[in-house]
C-alpha cells in the first residue's frame, strides 16, 4: 500500500523546457509510467528519451531503456488516448495555473506542480476552480511525491529512498531529503513521501496528508516537516489530537528567524507575532509528537515516537 501514487499511475508531463524533461526522464529510468506530453504546438510528435535505468526504483527491470512520448495538444487528448491519471507540471509561473486547471477540467485524479513563483492571485483562482472536481493537487513549488520502487513524480532524488514504514510529509523539499535519508539509512524506509510546498496558498494541507497516512495500513508513524510561517502546523497539530493514532515525529525550521522576514519559502514568514518556530513546536508538542530539535535528529525522533507507541 501507499498514498497518492504507486504501480498504477500513469503520468502526464505538462511543460516539456529543459526542466520538465530532465525531471521526467529520471522518473522514467526510476520505472514510473510515464504515457504522455503536452505541447500547443508540437501534438503529434513524439519525445525520446534513452539512457540508463535507475537500480534504486522499480524492481525487475535492468539495462537501458529508450521510450518515445507522445506529445499532445490539450490534457483532454492526452488522457483520451492513453488514460493518463496523473500530471506534473514544470509550466513556467506565468501560465502554471492554466495548466494546473486544465488538468483539473479533463478530471486527473492528481496534479504535482513542481514550479516555483506562481502569483498568490493565480493560485486563490486555482483553488476555486478545484472546490467540488475530483482532482487533488499537490504544490506548487514542491518537490513531488515518491512510492519508493514503484512510482516518482517530481525531483525527489529516487536512489536515497528505501520502501518501509514510515510516512513523510513535508513543507521543505531540501529537509525532505535529509530526512528520508536518515530515514532510509536509520532501517526504517518510508511509505511515501510527500513534499506539499512552501507557498501560502497550496493544493493539499499536512491535515489532508496526515489523513491519508493514518488511513493508510502500510504506514507506521509519520514524520512531519513545517517551517515557520502561516497556521498549517497548528491546524495539524489539532488533527492529530482528534484522529491520528500513529505516532507522528515533527521538525520545525526557523527557530531563529527574526519576525516580518522572509525565509525562504514565500509563506515562511513571521508576520504580527504570528507563525514563530516556537508556537508550532508547542502545538505539536501537545498533540503528543516528538519535536526533533535539529534537522540532524529527525530520524531519531521518529525512531523515539515509535519507541514510545510500542514498536519495534
Amino acid at each position: 500500500m501507499s498514498i497518492l501514487v504507486g504501480a498504477d499511475t500513469r503520468l502526464l508531463l505538462q511543460g516539456l523546457g529543459g526542466a520538465g524533461r530532465f525531471h521526467i526522464d529520471r522518473s522514467i529510468a526510476y520505472g514510473t509510467e510515464v504515457v504522455a506530453a503536452t505541447h500547443p504546438k508540437r501534438a503529434g510528435e513524439v519525445e525520446p528519451f534513452e539512457g540508463e535505468i535507475d537500480p534504486s526504483g522499480v524492481p525487475g527491470r535492468a539495462g537501458g531503456y529508450r521510450v518515445e512520448l507522445p506529445i499532445f495538444a490539450t490534457v483532454r487528448d492526452a488522457v483520451a488516448a492513453t488514460g493518463a491519471n496523473a500530471s506534473v507540471v514544470f509550466v513556467p509561473p506565468p501560465f502554471a495555473a492554466d495548466a494546473i486547471m486544465e488538468a483539473a477540467e479533463a478530471e486527473l485524479e492528481l496534479v504535482v506542480t513542481i514550479t516555483e513563483g506562481i502569483p498568490i492571485q493565480d493560485m486563490v483562482k486555482v483553488k476555486r476552480y478545484l472546490e467540488g472536481r475530483r482532482t487533488r493537487l499537490i504544490g506548487p513549488n514542491c518537490p513531488g511525491v515518491i512510492t519508493p520502487r514503484a512510482c516518482r513524480i517530481g525531483i525527489m532524488p529516487g536512489y536515497i529512498h528505501r520502501p518501509g514504514r514510515v510516512g513523510v510529509v513535508s513543507r521543505s523539499g531540501t529537509l525532505t531529503y535529509e530526512a528520508v535519508k536518515q530515514l532510509s539509512d536509520n532501517g526504517l524506509g518510508q511509505s511515501s513521501a510527500v513534499g506539499i510546498g512552501g507557498d501560502p496558498v497550496n493544493g493539499t494541507s499536512f491535515v489532508d496528508v496526515l489523513r491519508l497516512f493514518q488511513d493508510d495500513p502500510a504506514t507506521e508513524a509519520v514524520l512531519m516537516i513545517g517551517e515557520i510561517g502561516g497556521t498549517a502546523e497548528e491546524e495539524a497539530a489539532a488533527f492529530m489530537r482528534e484522529h491520528v493514532r500513529k505516532p507522528v515525529a515533527a521538525f520545525v525550521a526557523g527557530t531563529t528567524a527574526p519576525p516580518g522576514k522572509r525565509m525562504g519559502h514565500a509563506g515562511a514568514i513571521i508576520s504580527g507575532g504570528a507563525g514563530t518556530a516556537a508556537e508550532k513546536i508547542s502545538a505539536l508538542e501537545g498533540a503528543g509528537a516528538v519535536v526533533a530539535l535539529t534537522p540532524s535528529d529527525m530520524g531519531e525522533a521518529v525512531l523515539d515516537a515509535m519507541r514510545r507507541a510500542g514498536l519495534g
